[in-house]
């Protein structure tokens, strides 16, 4: 008799709930943790209800098989199933549901204390776009966190996630974090898994949302089972992202300096005298810089058509002046001026090979023939990825006519 009355005292809440404004909405994943759910959903509710706010917990079940449903309804939480697997796709799924201005997502195995809710709702009242929790300056309690993880995990991918993105934040990883709905439905997440937790600060920080931390404690979970986190697979997953967002350290730096160091290593070798049989800077290292120039032309072209198709699909998050500049600079015809020039050298350099070699049926120094092949591969490339960056870039061509 009395589960079934806090049954319906649950039920009676959740309705007056969807009946009224909501300013913040708390989300928790969910894939069995009978356990400790009931307790996560009771400190938020109480929580809520202690600072006044109107609220409302959404627990977001990921396929459970134990009774996770029951108890976090009877704790007063509405729970929305989603079939896909996996944090990220479990989270998204909460977000879409939330009704409130503010939200607070935390996980639903009681390492995160839903009573601090408080100074999260204080700092997005403020003006913050995204307040991100950090347990790394904060307190980690004994047995809360592997130290692979603690002195690992988590600092590397942070200061990676700093290096590569100026985020200038101290923990990328922490399951606990509040925003505003708004903000973050304008940044399009995508990741399925672990690594949507570092999507989020990348996109806010791209798009210039303001971001604070506050510290917080991670306890030791509840759960009497192996976390869901798997250490490298989630850690690979979350470095493979980061680099797919940045394709200037991935492809453009890399690229560039391929690029530069091969091709002029080939006429620095000929005006040396090298790059013939006789010398070790004969045609197999000429022929090898001519790999490795290509290569990384290869490799450049690859980043800015990136930075292009990631500018077109999502400006929000994307834009970049230095790429607009460019694909307005690097039409088809100057493709076409470029790699035309590039081709016309290959001919003048190929074709006085190919006149000594018929005058006298001898190929003089192969570094120069090698060096014109090189000349040709990027004169075509060129030509033909100014077709490839216009047919990208149609969208612009109504406005530059005249």
């Amino acid at each position: 008799m009395l589960i079934a009355t806090l049954d319906d005292t649950a039920r009676h809440q959740r309705t007056s709930v969807l009946k009224r404004e909501v300013e913040l909405t708390v989300v928790m994943p969910c894939l069995n943790e009978e356990k400790t759910v009931g307790t996560c959903v009771r400190k938020a509710v109480d929580t809520i209800n202690t600072l006044g706010i109107e609220g409302e917990v959404v627990v977001v079940d990921n396929g459970s098989t134990d009774r996770s449903i029951a108890v976090a309804e009877a704790a007063g939480a509405r729970v929305v199933s989603h079939h896909l697997k996996g944090y990220g796709n479990a989270l998204r799924r909460g977000f879409d549901e939330a009704r409130g201005t503010y939200v607070i997502m935390g996980d639903a195995d009681d390492s995160y204390d839903f009573t601090d809710l408080g100074r999260f709702v204080d700092k997005l009242r403020g003006g913050a776009d995204l307040c991100l929790g950090n347990r790394l300056g904060g307190t980690i309690k004994p047995g809360a966190m592997p130290p692979l993880h603690q002195y690992f995990g988590n600092p590397g991918l942070t200061w990676l996630t700093n290096r590569l993105f100026h985020a200038q934040i101290g923990d990328v990883y922490c399951g606990m974090r509040g925003f505003r709905r708004d903000s973050i439905r304008r940044l399009n997440l995508s990741m399925p898994g672990m690594e949507l937790a570092t999507e989020m600060v990348i996109k806010s920080k791209l798009s210039k949302l303001k971001m604070v931390e506050i510290p917080v404690t991670l306890w030791p979970d509840g759960r009497d089972r192996k976390p869901h986190l798997r250490s490298f697979r989630d850690g690979w997953r979350t470095l493979r992202f980061m680099l797919m967002l940045c394709p200037t350290v991935l492809f453009l730096y890399p690229g560039l300096l391929m690029m530069l160091t091969g091709l002029l290593a080939i006429p620095i070798t000929l005006a040396a005298g090298r790059g013939d049989w006789s010398h070790y800077f004969g045609p197999n290292f000429l022929f090898g810089s001519s790999v490795i120039a290509l290569s990384g032309f290869h490799l450049l072209l690859f980043g800015l058509l990136a930075k292009l198709h990631a500018a077109r699909i999502d400006p929000v998050v994307f834009a970049d002046r230095t790429i607009d500049r460019l694909t307005s600079f690097f039409r088809v015809e100057r493709g076409l001026l470029y790699g035309g020039s590039l081709l016309a050298m290959a001919a003048g350099i190929g074709g006085a090979v190919i006149y000594y070699w018929w005058q006298t049926t001898q190929v003089p120094n192969p570094g120069y023939w090698i060096f014109a092949g090189t000349l040709f591969m990027l004169g075509i490339e060129t030509v033909f990825v100014g077709f490839l960056m216009g047919i990208l870039d149609l969208s612009r061509e109504r406005t530059r006519l005249g």
